[in-house]
C-alpha cells in the first residue's frame, strides 16, 4: 500500500510538471510584438478565425487604397502575406514540439486472458518508463529552454521578414523613380538623333557627327529597356514580399519618390547603447548553449541504461473448485548495455556542447564588429546621399541654367544643350541610387541593432558614386 501511495504521489508530480511545459502562443505573440515593436508595430497576429481573417482583409483594402509608404508596406505584409502566417504557424508548431519533449510518455496497459483446463487467468499490467519519470524535471527544464529558444527565433524571423519588406519597398520606389529619368534621357537623345539626321540631310552635319548623336540615342534606348525591366522586377519582388494576389497587385500604388534624408544621421552613441547580451543572435546562441549543457547530462544517463517499471495484478478463477485467487506484484525491466555502451552518442553530445560553446563565443565576439560595420555602411551611404543632395545636384542644376542662358545668347548650340541635359539627368539618377543605398543601409542597420544581421552590400555605396561619374561623360 505504501508503494502504491508513493507511485501515486510520483504520478501526481509528473502531471504537474508536464502541465508546466504547455505553450501559450497568444502570449508569445504579445511578447514578440513587444520585443520587436519597431519592426512589427505591434501588429503581429496569427489568424485562426474567420473574424480575424476578415479584419486582415479589410486592413489590406484600406492600405491598397492609397500610395503605400514604407511603414504601410510592413503593416500590409504582416496583415496580408501568407508567408508571414506560415512563419507564425511553424513557430507555434516548433514550440509545441519542444514542449512535448518535456512530457512523459503515456503508460502502457496490458491485458491477458489465458485458460488452462478448469483455470481461467486474467492478467493486468500497467507499465511506464521509470527512468523517464525520474528524469522528468530535467527534461521539463530542457523543454523550457527549447521553447525559449523558439521564441527568440520567432523574433529573429520577424525582424528578417520586415527588413526584407522594407528593402524591397526601397528598391521598387527607387526603380520606378529612375525609370522616369531614363525616359527623359531617351526623349532628349531621340530629339538629338532626329535633329542630327535632318541637319545631315541639308549638309550641315557630316556622317560622324550624326553617328555620334545616333549612338547616344541607341545607348539610351538600351538603358531605358533595362530600367523598365528593373522596375518590373523590383515591383514584383515587393508584391511577393507583401503576399499580394493578382487583383491586389493591380491596385498597388507606390509613392513617386523615396523619402527625404533625415535631418541628422543616427549617432554612434545611440547605436552602441544596445547591450550585446540583448541582441537576438547572442540570445539564440546562449539558449543553444544552455540547452546543449542541460541535455548532455540527461543523454549521458539514458545512453547507458533504460528502466521500465510495471505494476501487475492477476486473478485466477478455478471452475472446478469454485475459487478466485488474486496476485499482485511489480515488474522491473532493465536494458542491458551489452552491445552498445553509448560511446558514439556521448561523443555526439560532447561535440554538440563544444560546438554550442564556441558558437556562442563567436557570436559575442562578432556582434560589436558587425554592428560597427553596419553603422559604417549606413553613415557612408548617408554622407554620399547628402553630398549628392547638397553639392552635385544643385551644381548640375546651376550649370544647366547657365547653359540655357548661353543657348539663348547663341553662345552654344542645341546639341551642347541636349548633352548638358543628359548629364544633369544622369546626376539625378545617381542621386536616386545614393538615396536608395541609404535607405537600404538604414533598414540593415535597424536589423543589426536588434541583433539580426542583414546582408547589405557595402560596395553598392561606391557604386552610387560610380554611376554619377559615368553619367558625366
Amino acid at each position: 500500500m505504501n508503494t502504491l501511495f508513493k507511485l501515486g504521489a510520483l504520478a501526481t508530480a509528473t502531471l504537474v510538471l508536464a502541465g508546466c511545459a504547455s505553450v501559450n502562443f497568444d502570449q508569445t505573440l504579445e511578447d514578440t510584438n513587444g520585443s520587436t515593436n519597431s519592426f512589427s508595430q505591434g501588429k503581429l497576429e496569427l489568424s485562426r478565425t474567420d473574424q480575424q481573417r476578415q479584419a486582415r482583409s479589410k486592413l489590406t483594402d484600406e492600405l491598397l487604397a492609397k500610395p503605400l509608404s514604407m511603414d504601410d508596406a510592413v503593416q500590409l505584409a504582416l496583415a496580408n502575406s501568407p508567408a508571414v502566417q506560415a512563419l507564425l504557424a511553424q513557430s507555434w508548431s516548433d514550440m509545441a514540439t519542444a514542449s512535448q519533449n518535456g512530457r512523459i510518455a503515456n503508460p502502457l496497459f496490458t491485458f491477458e486472458r489465458t485458460r488452462m483446463g478448469p483455470e481461467l487467468e486474467l492478467g493486468r499490467l500497467l507499465s511506464f518508463g521509470l527512468l523517464d519519470l525520474l528524469t522528468l524535471p530535467q527534461r521539463v527544464s530542457i523543454a523550457r529552454g527549447q521553447v525559449a529558444q523558439a521564441k527568440v527565433q520567432l523574433g529573429a524571423s520577424v525582424v528578417e521578414q520586415v527588413t526584407q519588406v522594407r528593402q524591397a519597398w526601397v528598391r521598387a520606389v527607387a526603380a520606378q523613380q529612375s525609370l522616369q529619368y531614363a525616359e527623359q534621357v531617351n526623349t532628349a537623345a531621340q530629339a538629338g538623333a532626329e535633329l542630327a539626321r535632318r541637319m545631315q540631310q541639308v549638309g550641315n552635319f557630316n556622317k560622324l557627327q550624326r553617328a555620334r548623336q545616333q549612338s547616344f540615342y541607341a545607348d539610351s534606348a538600351a538603358q531605358l529597356a533595362s530600367a523598365r525591366h528593373a522596375t518590373t522586377a523590383a515591383r514584383e519582388e515587393l508584391i511577393r514580399q507583401l503576399g499580394l494576389t493578382d487583383a491586389q497587385a493591380d491596385r498597388l500604388k507606390l509613392p513617386e519618390r523615396l523619402p527625404d534624408l533625415p535631418k541628422e544621421p543616427r549617432q554612434p552613441a545611440s547605436v552602441s547603447t544596445n547591450a550585446t547580451e540583448q541582441r537576438i543572435d547572442v540570445q539564440m546562441a546562449r539558449h543553444q548553449l544552455d540547452v546543449a549543457g542541460r541535455s548532455q547530462g540527461l543523454n549521458l544517463l539514458t545512453s547507458l541504461v533504460d528502466v521500465e517499471l510495471g505494476i501487475r495484478r492477476d486473478t485466477v478463477f478455478d471452475d472446478a473448485e469454485g475459487t478466485k485467487t488474486s496476485r499482485r506484484g511489480y515488474e522491473l525491466g532493465i536494458r542491458l548495455p551489452i552491445f552498445d555502451w553509448g560511446s558514439a552518442r556521448r561523443d555526439t553530445m560532447n561535440a554538440q556542447s563544444l560546438a554550442a560553446a564556441n558558437r556562442y563565443e563567436s557570436t559575442v565576439r562578432g556582434a560589436s564588429s558587425q554592428l560597427r560595420e553596419s553603422y559604417s555602411a549606413y553613415r557612408t551611404a548617408y554622407d554620399v546621399a547628402r553630398h549628392y543632395r547638397d553639392e552635385i545636384v544643385p551644381l548640375r542644376k546651376s550649370m544647366a541654367e547657365e547653359n540655357v542662358l548661353r543657348y539663348n545668347g547663341m553662345l552654344i548650340g542645341v546639341f551642347e544643350l541636349l548633352a548638358d541635359t543628359r548629364e544633369q539627368i544622369s546626376s539625378v539618377t545617381a542621386a536616386i541610387n545614393a538615396y536608395q543605398q541609404f535607405w537600404l543601409a538604414d533598414a540593415a542597420l535597424a536589423a543589426s541593432m536588434i541583433g539580426k544581421p542583414t546582408a547589405m552590400g557595402a560596395m553598392s555605396v561606391s557604386g552610387a558614386a560610380g554611376a554619377g561619374a559615368e553619367g558625366g561623360h
